[in-house]
């Protein structure tokens, strides 16, 4: 999820996978934090309205690593200093992606909601480590380093072309339920050799997995369905695609892995990016550095882009890694089996490295948002994300030049999540055009 491989930005490492708790588990350890009533919801409204004014309070009052309380009361650290975030991610042996040495599995609520982020019996490549998760990124690597950069620009303009076809003429759209969450998947799946006309109810099923309620299981099922058959035909009949060239070169894995990491790499790929889109269109169309320039340069479009990444990050907190033994960081005491949740947009943002306003201090890549160390989002990955980003962007503003908000921004909302940071909406306005194309009637798995 978390969400995040390809379109990771927020990379990151997924919450795809489906959580279980059948493994045996270690005893419970205690509680993190010097005392309980200092612990800090990871949740509620700041999350969404103000989480940099949330950060810098939890850094002046809790330090670089803060104690929090996850859904259910379940106990955990949040990493917000930028150098203990390098130390965690860089440090695999100490802080592990191996999930069966929680030391809260036995105190976990039925039902958990959080359950789709973590899981304990390690089925895709979000939890092996090691030797062995290094063969599985190689795998997926490759897979990916095979997509044709020009094929894959102009799946993602056909693609926006023709949802943009679908709302052109109307002068009005929300440019969020209607393009940003329309489009990534719409691409992954076609990079995958998924059918074009299983792509929308694909598209409908990963955004009800995500969302967490009614749904969420139903779209799950779909989800896995679609990419089982997917790996079943191309067991069959491969072709010039990713699941094809996965199958292709298991590095002795399964097909039932290949298929797990398909999931996990759709459900990376897509909402991070759609919400890479969405925030990138909303810094364009409100902060008066980019809206002047919104049908002119389009290096305007990569600088919004960049620093959507530092500033706006589509990924906030990822959970995460989990102490291999007692430590200390950040002048906190961590026990053995402690999960930490790796806070991004925070250490991003940490003043320690960020020591002026520019958001290009310490380098392009000095940012968290695609991950770091071993399980840092794979660079094709990131690559596949950003054409598809840069490309939706571009696109909407070569077909819409007039775009413009028909909310004052102030009325703009997130949605609400500690996780994830993306608009509810972005309703917009534009002078009516006719479409390219007759497009086909949107389809939607319902």
């Amino acid at each position: 999820m978390t969400t995040p491989p390809p379109g990771c930005p927020a990379h990151t490492e997924a919450e795809a996978g489906p959580g279980t708790t059948s493994a045996p588990a270690p005893a419970p350890g205690p509680a993190p934090g010097p005392e309980a009533e200092e612990s800090v919801p990871l949740s509620g409204p700041r999350f969404q309205s103000e989480p940099s004014a949330l950060y810098r309070e939890l850094r002046r009052e809790h330090g670089p690593v803060v104690p929090v309380t996850l859904a259910g009361g379940i106990p955990a650290w949040l990493v917000i200093g930028y150098r203990e975030m390098h130390q965690v991610t860089t440090d695999a042996s100490l802080f592990t992606r191996d999930s069966t040495l929680w030391n809260q599995w036995d105190s976990l609520p039925p039902n958990w909601p959080l359950a789709p982020m973590i899981s304990r019996e390690q089925p895709s490549i979000l939890y092996t480590v090691g030797e062995r998760h290094q063969a599985r990124a190689g795998m997926i690597s490759d897979a990916l380093e095979g997509v044709d950069p020009h094929e894959l620009r102009r799946y993602a303009e056909e693609f926006a072309d023709s949802l943009i076809d679908l709302f052109c003429t109307t002068g009005e759209t929300d440019i969020i339920s209607r393009y940003a969450m329309l489009l990534p998947v719409r691409v992954i799946a076609k990079m995958y050799g998924v059918p074009d006309d299983q792509g929308p109810d694909l598209v409908a099923a990963l955004i009800d997995m995500i969302d967490g309620r009614e749904r969420a299981l139903a779209g799950q099922q779909h989800v896995q369905q679609t990419i089982m058959a997917l790996i079943a035909e191309k067991s069959q009949f491969p072709g010039p695609d990713v699941a094809s060239r996965m199958l292709a070169n298991t590095q002795g894995f399964s097909a039932v892995d290949a298929a797990q990491d398909l999931m996990v790499m759709a459900a990376a790929g897509h909402q991070p990016t759609a919400d890479w889109i969405g925030n990138t269109l909303r810094l364009m169309l409100t902060d008066d550095r980019f809206t002047a320039s919104l049908s002119g340069g389009r290096h305007s479009v990569a600088e919004a882009m960049n620093e959507v990444l530092w500033e706006d990050t589509p990924t906030q907190n990822v959970a995460g890694r989990w102490a291999a033994r007692d430590t200390r960081l950040g002048g906190r005491a961590i026990a053995a089996g402690d999960l930490l949740i790796l806070g991004l947009a925070a250490a991003n943002a940490d003043p320690q490295v960020r020591t002026d306003a520019s958001v290009l201090t310490g380098g392009n890549n000095a940012f968290f948002s695609f991950g770091h160390g071993e399980h840092r989002c794979p660079f094709p990955a990131q690559e596949i994300a950003e054409v598809i980003a840069r490309t939706a962007v571009e696109v909407l503003l070569d077909r819409l030049p007039d775009i413009d908000l028909a909310v004052p921004a102030e009325e703009l909302t997130r949605r609400p999540s500690a996780w994830l940071r993306g608009m509810t909406a972005l309703p917009v306005t534009f002078t009516p055009t006719p479409a390219l194309r007759p497009a086909p009637a949107p389809g939607g798995h319902r």
